[in-house]
């Protein structure tokens, strides 16, 4: 058994230091989301344009993204635990300032912090459950897919109950006493990290700046894109491109080169990795992004109001609560191929519903309700394994395998938002662009399933 397996927790306190997990990582998860319902009010109270309040969003996802990758190494160089405690009261701490925020810009200054603080979360949580959970973290580890979609299930019904009885500032001051209340029971039942489990292995800054760069630049490029009017031959969209791909350029030949990159060259393409990474960016990622769009789609295309529109991911998000947990308890007989299989099949058939006329006599929200329920149930079966296939090869790199992942979807949604919106920009017809896409994302789907027999393979507790 690794060494990161051994001495596992007892079940009751597992269960409580799961619970403590879950409340965290839902935490964060739900402010993802809770704040598109709070633009409006926003917009009212600060006397914002809603370009401005609009970066309340976007500067959370630029945080939680450049992050992501450096928390990973922080949580194996510092220790889990106090990742995980740091993260969740920064996490608090930039909530409150959020909440007190006088004008807009220091709002979006404080989102990005909010994100920067708790993206050591999910590595932080992956790496206390691989060390301290025994043969259970591999379901446990599937369960997460469920905490993140509740998370973002219930994120904008919390936003319009703030927003309608209170403030929008509730919106962030909730996540004080929550943050401050897991900050101390995880510091009660979460065993201290180990001297043993610690690396030593240094930061690699410049690593870690090279990666940031090209992440911030690759997202800036993606946000030009969006706006109305945008013009794929510009400067504001080639200069960040450019930025993007020379660092990224950079950033891999860093890691070729030195000893001890922060990002092992071998843990982004090397053999069970690659596979692992490409699928999760394909399908966590680009199909993902691609899905969020849905909404737009609904209303362009047939006229569906903001809440049927809304609904249809609230729709695809049920399904992958109830469909993740059961992934993640058959996973053991099941293997990672065949969920990774059955998922891209399923959402190869949503995209693919989403691209086609009502049939069958159908309404158009009956319709596109059935086709968000096949792309959440393959992302709920395919969920625990893509967080499994790769990580069983290297326990001790729970963390870093965690931030990896996150980091592979995250560019995948970046890609597909940036493809789709710079063609939405200058069409005629949007509802068709974003048809074509989805038409895409079913052939992509079905595309890239030779890849999984290139994922490794395991049956039982690891």
């Amino acid at each position: 058994m690794p060494e990161a397996a051994r001495a596992p927790l007892a079940p009751a306190r597992r269960a409580l230091v799961f619970a403590v997990i879950a409340c965290a990582l839902m935490m964060m998860s739900i402010d993802a989301t809770i704040v598109a319902t709070a633009l409006h009010a926003l917009a009212s109270d600060l006397d914002a344009p809603i370009n401005w309040t609009g970066w309340t969003i976007t500067a959370y996802w630029f945080g939680y993204v450049v992050m992501l990758p450096v928390s990973g190494r922080l949580a194996e160089r510092f220790g889990n635990r106090r990742v995980f405690l740091c993260s969740t009261l920064a996490f608090a701490l930039a909530s409150l300032a959020c909440a007190l925020a006088g004008n807009v810009a220091l709002l979006v200054l404080f989102r990005a912090l909010q994100a920067m603080g708790g993206a050591g979360l999910t590595p932080a949580a992956t790496g206390i459950v691989v060390t301290w959970f025994g043969g259970a973290r591999d379901r446990v580890l599937g369960l997460f897919g469920a905490v993140f979609s509740v998370g973002a299930l219930i994120g904008p019904v919390f936003g319009g109950l703030f927003v309608t009885y209170a403030s929008w500032r509730g919106v962030f001051f909730v996540n004080v006493p929550i943050g401050v209340a897991m900050a101390l029971l995880g510091l009660w039942l979460i065993p201290p990290d180990r001297a043993e489990d610690r690396s030593r292995r240094s930061m690699d800054l410049p690593g870690m700046a090279l990666l940031g760069a090209a992440v911030v630049a690759g997202m800036l490029a993606t946000s030009v894109l969006g706006d109305a009017g945008a013009r794929v031959l510009s400067w504001p969209f080639l200069l960040p491109l450019a930025v993007a791909v020379v660092c990224g350029g950079l950033f891999f030949r860093h890691i070729a080169r030195v000893p001890e990159p922060f990002l092992p060259p071998r843990l982004i393409h090397g053999r069970g990795f690659a596979a692992t990474n490409f699928l999760n960016a394909v399908y966590g990622g680009v199909v993902s992004g691609a899905v969020t769009l849905v909404p737009l789609y609904a209303a362009a295309r047939y006229g569906l109001g903001a809440l049927d529109a809304g609904m249809l991911l609230i729709a695809q998000g049920v399904a992958a609560i109830v469909l993740a947990p059961l992934a993640a308890w058959a996973l053991r007989w099941s293997g990672y191929r065949w969920p990774f299989y059955l998922g891209g099949v399923l959402c190869a058939v949503g995209t693919l519903l989403l691209a086609l006329a009502p049939r069958w006599g159908l309404s158009p929200w009956a319709w596109l309700a059935a086709a968000a329920v096949f792309t959440g149930a393959g992302g709920g079966v395919m969920g625990p394994a893509s967080r499994n296939a790769a990580l069983q090869l290297v326990p001790e790199r729970a963390a870093t395998m965690s931030a990896l992942r996150a980091t592979a979807q995250e560019f995948g949604v970046i890609v597909a938002l940036a493809v789709i919106t710079s063609v939405m920009a200058g069409a005629s017809d949007q509802s068709a662009v974003l048809a074509a896409s989805y038409a895409a994302m079913a052939v992509l789907s079905l595309l890239v399933l030779p890849v999984v027999a290139r994922v490794p393979e395991h049956r039982g507790a690891w």
